[in-house]
């Protein structure tokens, strides 16, 4: 009887072990289909902060590469303007006594009455006044030849900080193919951006308004008449800079964009100019070649541009400054030995030359010169 008890009891115990294990199993494996789901869970919560990381490096990645050309358009656009270029336009400005300074080209242009401001069509630098030098650079298209970047980087390289600031170099573009313009802008902005920004460096361009009919004319005849044009505009050229140039200095020094300033040739002008006992003086040479080298006082640049503008058709500007002596300062049935000595003492000429002339290809298209001593 003990024993079949004994035997219920293991039975029961059994069962009930069974019974528990079963529970077991089934709660074990509930609980790992619960894991499985959460490690799912996990991994694609994962995978989404993966791929919203890699998106917002990708949009981090476009942002810095959107904000990185905005900033190299702005420094771009700040480059080539130093914060001044202007489109001139028929409108008085800030500007009015440079303006005022073009008012005599009316006289002696008809066609220019009927326009209204008188200004350079574009101007690039800032407008600096009041400094005791200013240095005239004509330049046209040569072709495939430019001997600017080379006569520019003499001109301002060679002189000190200080002579730096009391002057202002300006480069007149006076050629109406705008490729030629905005090649001259890209180089003098990349290669003299100190200069433009400090002021001391200025481009403008001469308007094509500017130039009478007999100009266009005479351009699209023959040889002959296409060298007489070239002639003409090569006078109006350097009248219209003087005139620019006048407001800004105290003394107005003509270059051209083909020759290499000698060292120490700004100092050397400088302490020439400061020494000359005489104050008569009409110009100072420093150089024989041409209109190269001319030192005028800017109080007389209107003067010989009126007399320039007289004879424009008749002459080189170079000849007519010849003429313009013998006009003023020789006085009738006076001796040619008398005039000549007076010559020497307001005609002043400074030795050696402080320019040389390096241009083969003349701006006269097809035209080759050779004469390099001055």
């Amino acid at each position: 009887m003990r024993t079949r008890h004994v035997n219920v009891l293991i039975a029961l115990a059994a069962v009930m072990l069974f019974s528990f294990s079963c529970f077991c199993i089934s709660r074990m494996t509930q609980t790992s289909n619960q894991l499985t789901n959460c490690r799912n869970h996990i991994l694609e919560f994962k995978e989404k902060m993966l791929h919203l990381k890699n998106k917002t490096e990708r949009n981090r990645q476009e942002l810095i590469k959107a904000l990185s050309k905005v900033n190299y358009e702005i420094i771009q656009r700040k480059n080539m303007s130093v914060n001044l270029v202007e489109k001139k336009m028929n409108t008085l400005g800030n500007n009015e006594t440079a303006s005022n300074a073009f008012e005599i080209l009316r006289f002696f242009f008809p066609h220019l009455r009927k326009v209204g401001r008188i200004y350079p069509d574009v101007i690039i630098g800032k407008e600096k006044t009041g400094v005791s030098f200013a240095l005239g650079i004509s330049t046209v298209n040569r072709g495939n030849q430019s001997y600017l970047k080379q006569a520019l980087n003499s001109v301002v390289s060679r002189m000190t900080p200080s002579e730096e600031k009391d002057s202002v170099v300006i480069v007149s573009v006076a050629d109406r193919n705008e490729d030629y313009l905005k090649s001259v802008v890209d180089m003098i902005t990349k290669r003299f951006k100190r200069q433009l920004m400090s002021g001391s460096l200025e481009i403008i361009s001469i308007p094509a308004f500017f130039y009478p009919n007999i100009l266009h004319v005479q351009q699209s005849t023959e040889d002959s008449g296409k060298s007489e044009s070239w002639r003409i505009k090569q006078v109006l050229d350097f009248c219209f800079l003087m005139l620019y140039a006048q407001p800004k200095a105290m003394y107005y020094l003509q270059l051209e964009d083909d020759i290499i300033a000698k060292k120490m040739y700004f100092t050397k002008i400088t302490d020439f100019v400061h020494n000359i006992t005489s104050k008569n003086w009409f110009y100072i040479e420093f150089s024989v070649l041409g209109f190269i080298g001319k030192l005028f006082k800017s109080e007389d640049l209107t003067d010989f541009v009126r007399f320039f503008l007289m004879f424009y058709k008749d002459k080189p500007i170079d000849l007519l400054l010849g003429d313009i002596f013998q006009v003023k300062m020789c006085n009738p049935g006076e001796t040619p030995e008398k005039c000549a000595e007076r010559n020497k003492q307001i005609r002043i000429r400074y030795k050696p030359s402080l320019f040389q002339h390096v241009g083969i290809q003349s701006s006269f298209p097809g035209r080759e010169q050779y004469s390099k001593k001055i």
